[in-house]
């Protein structure tokens, strides 16, 4: 009796680690490019996240993430800012003034399809109260979602200002929570649990020392490919039966990076995001909300909101011939942060008892490490 509880700890420890590790320490490999201290977003200096998840009986399984540039006041400094669409069925609060004037003046905001317009009061109110912000009238709420009325009562509406700003508020750097948390806790992925995921690259001296970092929201169809693996095939979820059919979905893709690059490049790097996330089998369907928001949070490219006596803002950012190292980073983090969505992941059953299956990890374990 004794071996047989033995054996069942040993069975219960190794499920543990599978579900609780990420890809990467399980030996998955991504890319070239060595992850950040955490593989995180956070990674990037100044960056914070803060989540708020609700789950409430059978039917209430949506949430919060917010993304913060830096802790400071945004509003009063700005970051430069770049906005890329992979596919524009989706809502993205926030993306001509991004587009006009290459910045981002308030938190990033990820939600449910029909939680935008709490997600923009919330900003606004969070904003309008910071101090120093006593006479601002107007802000550029920058909210994004994907439709998770799967899983979810989206026609609820479930999210309220007040949670937007506690999301918020509770931001802060370090370890970022991944799979069934923040806006990704309704999501579908590759018809497996998807949800919220996070990785980070960091350039050598040689390129410039400068960190990367990716937070996605995941809620799209494809063909999954693991390191290059179909496991989307071998698991029977691929085009033309079931995946192609129900590919429809959203990414919203957050890449941060303290390198000093301004917009135009910004948005190129936003463009290589999608690279990143084509390498896991995403295809940008008709019906899915593709979305990059790219910032910098490199202190001396911060735009002041009012600096009268300075007629000229001087500064250093990085020329088109040095960007190649940081577009390799972009794509090997997103791709990293799709699967670790996965990963991270578990199954979950909610309206109208509707389940959806985590990945099944140890067999994908298995074929990436060439177990047949």
């Amino acid at each position: 009796m004794k071996n047989f509880y033995f054996l069942f700890l040993i069975i219960f420890l190794m499920h543990q680690s599978y579900s609780q590790s990420r890809p990467r320490e399980l030996g998955v490999p991504f890319g070239i490019l060595p992850a950040g201290q955490l593989n995180a977003i956070t990674d990037v200096p100044g960056v914070k996240v803060g989540q708020l998840t609700k789950i409430e009986g059978e039917s209430i399984r949506t949430g919060v993430t917010a993304i913060l540039p830096h802790g400071g006041n945004l509003f009063q400094e700005k970051v430069p800012a770049a906005i890329f669409v992979g596919n524009g069925f989706g809502k993205l609060a926030g993306v001509t003034q991004i587009q006009e004037l290459g910045n981002i003046e308030s938190p990033i905001v990820l939600t449910s399809t029909l939680s935008v317009a709490a997600g923009i009061e919330g900003v606004v109110r969070y904003s309008l109260h910071q101090p120093g912000n006593e006479s601002v009238q107007s802000v550029n709420a920058v909210v994004g979602e994907t439709n998770d009325g799967y899983l979810h009562d989206i026609r609820g509406m479930h999210i309220s200002p007040k949670e937007v700003i506690r999301a918020i508020e509770s931001a802060k750097s370090g370890t970022v929570e991944e799979g069934n948390v923040g806006a990704g806790t309704g999501t579908v992925c590759f018809g497996w649990k998807g949800g919220i995921g996070t990785s980070s690259r960091k350039l050598p001296e040689s390129l410039g020392g400068y960190t990367v970092g990716v937070l996605v929201q995941t809620n799209f169809g494809g063909n999954l490919q693991i390191a290059g693996i179909p496991v989307g095939e071998k698991l029977g979820k691929y085009p033309f039966k079931d995946a192609l059919e129900k590919s429809d979905g959203s990414c919203m893709i957050v890449v941060a990076t303290d390198a000093p690059v301004l917009e135009r490049n910004l948005e190129r790097m936003a463009q290589r995001a999608m690279m990143g996330l084509a390498k896991t089998g995403g295809i940008a369907s008709n019906g899915s909300g593709d979305y990059v928001i790219a910032f910098s949070t490199n202190e001396g490219l911060r735009v002041p909101y009012s600096n009268p006596s300075q007629k000229l803002l001087k500064a250093e950012f990085l020329g088109n011939e040095d960007m190649t190292a940081l577009f390799l980073a972009v794509i090997e983090a997103t791709e990293e942060a799709i699967i670790n969505s996965l990963f991270a992941a578990e199954t979950m059953t909610g309206k109208d008892g509707r389940t959806v299956e985590a990945l099944p990890k140890q067999k994908v374990l298995e074929w990436l490490k060439g177990k047949n």
